[in-house]
């Protein structure tokens, strides 16, 4: 996960001290790199104990391990490829303009959620959907067309997946989950009241919760066992949900293909499905 884009969706949540030295390392990264504590510390107003203070609420013993990170973030920035365009959309744009900034922030999303989840995160997911004895999918609004695109797949891998749109129905359905059972949740805000109560409720139950939120601090991903994460930059395409959907659904489309490694016999479900729908083709 990127410290660039964690810092970028953590600020608003921290205390003033720690947002300044965010913002600067997040405005000038590569002078962040050139910078000692004691001089990183005297451009933002703050002390050298504030400096590592805030390398380790982020995970790092200290500030020259922060350094690194930052250092391997930057060397991972990936930029749309030519021709394409990404930033606002403003009123006044063209088609052509329109289509590719909306094209290079559908991109940046995608291969910003790709690199925001570890490995032993997505292993452990995988672990628990492929052992699960049942799946409960959570999401209202766009969260909810992701998780219903989900559950078809699971599906065809033979899994018993519970999901309804009725966000009651949904809740319904977690009373009666227990620790064999996991709960995906999805809400890029983390927030939706309907899918936090929901994972709540899971957790009550024993089951393992899976939360698939953005990576800014959220009470979903707080009750989460396993968090995966997506990235999206719903501002820059003044859009209804449309980046984040697009990572989201990115995000499950990996899970598909890779529990197809983990299930031994899901070459054998996948053709079946396919076999059973020749009957509607002419």
């Amino acid at each position: 996960m990127s410290v660039l884009k964690l810092l970028e969706a953590q600020k608003a949540g921290m205390t003033l001290a720690d947002r300044q030295i965010a913002e600067f390392i997040l405005d000038d990264p590569g002078r962040m790199l050139e910078l000692s504590s004691a001089a990183l510390a005297e451009a933002t107003g703050r002390s050298q104990s504030s400096v590592v203070k805030f390398s380790q609420k982020l995970g790092y013993a200290g500030y020259q391990q922060l350094k690194l990170a930052v250092n391997k973030a930057k060397a991972l920035e990936w930029h749309a490829p030519g021709g394409v365009i990404h930033g606002t959309i403003d009123a006044s744009d063209s088609y052509v303009t329109i289509l590719q900034k909306l094209i290079g922030s559908k991109l940046l999303s995608m291969r910003e959620t790709s690199s925001a989840n570890n490995e032993e995160a997505v292993d452990a997911a995988l672990a628990k959907l492929s052992s699960a004895r049942k799946v409960l999918l959570a999401g209202v609004g766009a969260s909810s067309l992701v998780a219903a695109d989900f559950s078809y797949k699971l599906l065809k891998l033979g899994r018993t997946v519970l999901l309804n749109s009725d966000s009651h129905i949904q809740i319904s359905n977690a009373s009666a989950l227990d620790e064999s059972d996991a709960l995906m949740a999805l809400s890029h805000s983390g927030r939706s009241v309907e899918t936090v109560r929901i994972a709540e409720l899971a957790k009550r139950r024993g089951a393992t919760v899976i939360s698939v939120t953005g990576m800014q601090t959220n009470p979903l991903a707080e009750l989460a066992d396993i968090r995966l994460f997506t990235v999206a930059d719903e501002d820059r395409v003044r859009s209804s949900a449309i980046t984040a959907r697009d990572a989201q659904l990115m995000l499950m489309d990996m899970l598909f293909i890779m529990l197809l490694r983990y299930q031994t016999d899901a070459n054998d479900f996948i053709h079946d499905s396919e076999s059973a729908v020749t009957v509607f083709k002419v």
